[in-house]
């Protein structure tokens, strides 16, 4: 163990140098707001796909979701059908509208698009204050890096918990979005990577002959520690327990493509006609980062129930698998992992609160009276100055490590679909523009159902819960805006109407 510490040391160390030298070359290139929300929107497609995928699948992916498998077996490979399907054909459904109507509102963040659309401070100030629901996905996300500093650098788990927020805060507050998308595309390459050496694993470590034999081999080993792992929906899992239950998976990762770090990914592509370019990088990276859902069965065959949490079960298998060093490189891609997303999330709510709040509201409603200059310069420096407080209650949510960071993400991502995904539809695909008042209803409702659900006991998965109340946010406006009915007719979305 002293020398997969020593490795994990030198190799984290030369990846933060890494990353903290393409965090200062970013920084030079940004001036406005802008530059820190969406990288000035002037990037390739390929690099943002490479982005938004490494921000899509967090360290969730690498140790929360490997966990899942560990403890619930087969059923949770309905991950792959909700990620890889959900998850792709979200973005195609809303991600190519919102880039065309975005050549026109000039918008920066999901709050701004939608309170532009609809001309609604209250949408713009309400969606903004949902999205600090995020700071449970940070949370998790500072979970991860803490479990690994605590289980391969020797620390405590607070130790490592504070190191993680300490790293993340000062490398956003740096560098923005260019750092986040840049440094992005290179842990995308390394997680991908990382997936499939630990998929190809478990294949020569259980090796029976035959691919089919193998996983066959795998499958009777799961089964005599508990029927329930092979089982198609495991009555044990907290997400996978029925078929209502896997289309809430499947629902909510559809909802979560249009999640505002994602969508600021969205804003900051270059040309619309390369869409389907950053669409199909994403599709690439994403299925091969997913093959890393095995490593929790891998684990589950090869150690049983003696790992020591669910949340370490894959780290547990690749100690359990490879040589040292593989063992810290292993190490230093889950913090990656956890980076990829967590800084993309900084730089979406630190853009809520110096755009969406204190220039659209505040400025423009005459609340604050500042020359337009001066109000960039303070936009600017409380878009950085966000990122440290944030940081800290990321930090406090999870001062005790929670049983499944998983479930911890999720709360944040089902809070924000259920409050936000009626008024994003209704606004790329309704012919008329729906009234404001039926999108405020939709938000209100979506997010209160979802609260009630959840947090009452009466759905206990937080993604099914989550998929229930974004289609409540839905049905909302569309009663609301039928019952409304505004009097004139506005072009269609996609031609722009606004």
């Amino acid at each position: 163990m002293e020398q997969i510490t020593l490795y994990t040391w030198i190799g984290f160390s030369a990846f933060l140098l890494l990353m903290l030298a393409v965090g200062y070359l970013s920084s030079k290139k940004m001036k406005t707001i802008g530059d820190f929300a969406t990288g000035g929107g002037k990037l390739g497609p390929y690099v943002l796909g490479f982005s938004f995928a490494a921000t899509y699948l967090s360290a969730a992916t690498f140790l929360g979701y490997p966990g899942w498998s560990h403890e619930w077996g087969l059923s949770n490979l309905w991950l792959f059908l909700a990620m890889i399907g959900g998850g792709p054909i979200g973005v195609l459904m809303v991600a190519k509208k919102v880039r065309k109507l975005n050549t026109k509102q000039k918008s920066l963040s999901l709050p701004d698009w939608l309170g532009d659309f609809y001309k609604s401070d209250i949408l713009r100030v309400g969606t903004a204050l949902i999205l600090l629901f995020n700071i449970f996905y940070i949370a998790a996300q500072f979970v991860a890096g803490a479990r690994i500093f605590e289980y391969l650098l020797g620390m405590s788990y607070t130790t490592g918990l504070i190191l993680i927020a300490v790293i993340v805060v000062v490398y956003v507050f740096a560098g923005g979005a260019l750092a986040d998308i840049y440094t992005d595309a290179i842990q995308a390459v390394l997680m991908a990577v990382t997936a499939i050496v630990i998929f190809i694993s478990g294949i020569v470590i259980f090796w029976r002959g035959s691919i089919a034999d193998t996983f066959s081999g795998i499958s009777g080993n799961l089964a005599s520690q508990n029927e329930n792992l092979v089982k198609v929906f495991n009555p044990e899992s907290l997400h996978f327990y029925s078929f209502g239950a896997v289309f809430g998976a499947i629902a909510i990762q559809w909802a979560f493509a249009s999640a505002p770090h994602l969508f600021n990914k969205v804003l900051g592509l270059k040309h619309e006609k390369d869409l389907g370019k950053m669409i199909a990088t994403y599709v690439i990276v994403a299925s091969l980062c997913v093959l890393v859902l095995f490593g929790g069965l891998y684990s589950r065959a090869a150690l049983g129930d003696s790992v020591a949490a669910a949340d370490l079960a894959l780290v547990d298998y690749i100690i359990w698998a490879f040589p040292a060093i593989f063992v810290a490189f292993f190490g230093v891609v889950i913090l990656a992992a956890a980076m990829s997303t967590t800084d993309g999330i900084f730089v979406s709510i630190s853009t809520v609160f110096a755009n969406d709040i204190f220039l659209k509201f505040l400025v423009k409603r005459g609340i604050v009276k500042v020359s337009d200059e001066k109000a960039q310069r303070i936009a600017f420096q409380i878009s950085r100055m966000t990122v440290p407080v944030i940081g800290l209650l990321a930090l406090l949510i999870v001062i005790r490590p929670p049983e499944y960071m998983g479930d911890i993400m999720w709360i944040g991502i089902s809070g924000i679909a259920a409050g936000t995904m009626g008024p994003i539809l209704q606004a790329v695909y309704a012919k008329r523009r729906a009234p404001a008042r039926a999108a405020e209803l939709s938000m209100i409702v979506g997010l209160g159902s979802y609260l009630f659900l959840y947090f009452s006991g009466i759905i206990p998965s937080t993604m099914s819960a989550g998929a229930v109340a974004t289609f409540i946010g839905i049905a909302t406006i569309n009663i609301a805006s039928w019952v409304l009915r505004p009097s004139t007719a506005v072009k269609p979305a996609e031609e722009g109407g606004s």
